[in-house]
């Protein structure tokens, strides 16, 4: 995981801890949720708010520091950095094939 990175998951989804600890596996980072409604529009009313005030030069932190607290739900299980590691450089290497040469076969 990239240092300091956590996932805030919203949505219907949020309420499965199955899914978010697939999440926190994968990406070998804490998942956090916010217990507010509509909670998956926060990300594009946040970015919008950060487009008014952009003349102010408020970073988009400091924009979020307005949020509902998030609430740890999952945390990487042990050894799933080591099973999912070399997947997702494998999926990045794919990725990269398809963006660079879209008429390839992965």
């Amino acid at each position: 995981a990239v240092p300091r990175t956590r996932i805030l998951a919203t949505g219907g989804a949020s309420h499965n801890k199955k899914i978010l600890q697939v999440l926190s596996d994968v990406f070998n980072a804490p998942v956090y949720t916010i217990d507010t409604a509509n909670s998956a529009c926060l990300g594009s009313a946040y970015r919008a708010i950060h487009g008014l005030v952009a003349e102010t030069n408020m970073s988009l932190a400091d924009v979020v520091k307005l949020a509902p607290e998030p609430r740890l739900a999952v945390t990487p299980a042990a050894g799933a950095e080591e099973l999912y590691r070399p997947l997702l450089k494998r999926y990045a290497e794919l990725e990269k094939k398809v963006i660079y040469n879209p008429a390839s076969s992965c």
